[in-house]
């Protein structure tokens, strides 16, 4: 896709969290001449953004201020983003454009229509995140390599081109402005994708947490020895409650379809388990193979990319000290280090995290200057 240019110069950001604020901190560090005014209810986290040159204007509410917007971001949780519109409505300049970052997409665009603003709307979904929220752990390059789904409303343009709509555009130069990669969908077809590899995810990887912890031994064995298979497919269980309740509450309908599907899929596997269908189970872990291994990891999705190894040393004193000192001397930045407890699949002794991809292969490329032997996670 075409690389297009960011002509809006103002910008308005109703809500300033994880997302909203990694948005405007991408933005502001590729086109620090674009002018972002912020409102949210926590006034500390706007001053913050302020001191931090993210936001220019704070905003004491939706107010007349919002008239000079070209571009308005709705940022605020799921179930409030439809809510403000009726609010932001009375000062929409002409050529104004309203966006949204929901994970959820028909109530939105549901609300848009009942409103009459299809012509001042194009919804917006960047797949990325972290276990943490807000606008403290937000930043400049979390949505760096993550799709970023962009979803028409209905009639805006011809479906095998929805990327000659002007307002479709628009929202594409701000995904590729902060270096996510755009893609353009119709919305309910994103509810259902998202509800698939996104929602039902969080839901098994919760619900299996709970079925281990509901069938521990009373000594806690089972947690005790719980290894990185089972860390690494639950990992997200770690996520927000509040948040997830509430995607999960605005995307029922494809939730419920995809999980019925599923617990289907259960229900046969438990048949071929008991019929010990060798041949079948063969080809559920044949095939689910084949099709994990054709995923790309260029997008990382709905959880904040991980940027970490292992490294081959002997679990001693010192071994820590050594291998920071020897990355510190390149003015590389460790994210986390410590002792990998966890070894069953051959992984070395010590687990080191970064920031970012480039970190990551500078410390790869140095420690293997000096014959460590290292594992990709």
């Amino acid at each position: 896709m075409e690389k297009i240019r960011m002509t809006d110069s103002t910008l308005g950001f109703i809500g300033l969290g994880l997302i909203g604020g990694s948005i405007a901190r991408g933005i502001k560090r590729a086109r620090p001449d674009i002018k972002i005014m912020a409102y949210m209810r926590s006034r500390n986290r706007l001053e913050q953004a302020k001191k931090d040159g993210v936001v220019d204007v704070i905003l004491d509410g939706i107010d007349e201020n919002l008239r000079e917007c070209d571009l308005i971001f709705l940022c605020t949780p799921v179930e409030y983003n439809a809510g403000y519109l009726s609010s932001i409505r009375p000062y929409l300049k002409p050529g104004a454009l309203i966006t949204d970052v929901g994970s959820t997409k028909c109530g939105i665009h549901e609300e848009i229509i009942r409103q009459g603003l299809e012509g001042c709307f194009v919804g917006g979904h960047p797949m990325a995140g972290s276990e943490k929220t807000g606008y403290e752990n937000s930043t400049d390059h979390l949505l760096e390599n993550a799709y970023y789904i962009v979803t028409p409303p209905e009639g805006s343009a011809p479906s095998s081109a929805p990327e000659s709509d002007a307002n479709v555009r628009r929202i594409i130069a701000v995904a590729q402005t902060i270096g996510a990669i755009p893609l353009v969908l119709n919305y309910r077809e994103h509810d259902k994708v998202v509800a698939a590899i996104s929602h039902l995810p969080h839901l098994v990887a919760s619900s299996l947490v709970n079925l281990v912890k509901d069938n521990d031994t009373a000594q806690g064995t089972m947690k005790q020895v719980a290894a990185g298979g089972f860390k690494d497919i639950t990992r997200i269980a770690s996520s927000s409650p509040e948040m997830w309740e509430q995607i999960c509450m605005t995307n029922v309908g494809p939730i419920a379809d995809i999980l019925e599907k599923y617990i289907a899929s259960l229900n046969q596997i438990l048949a071929q388990v008991r019929g010990h269908c060798g041949d079948s189970i063969y080809q559920l872990f044949e095939t689910s193979r084949d099709y994990r291994n054709s995923i790309t990891d260029r997008a990382k999705g709905s959880v904040e990319p991980s940027y970490e190894f292992t490294v081959d040393v002997a679990d001693e004193i010192g071994a820590i000290s050594t291998i920071s000192v020897i990355l510190a001397a390149k003015g590389i930045s460790i994210k986390n280090i410590g002792i990998n407890n966890n070894r069953e699949r051959g992984e070395g002794a010590l687990k080191i995290a970064f920031y970012d991809e480039s970190s990551m292969e500078a410390a790869w490329k140095r420690l293997d200057q000096y014959k460590y032997e290292m594992f990709r996670m």
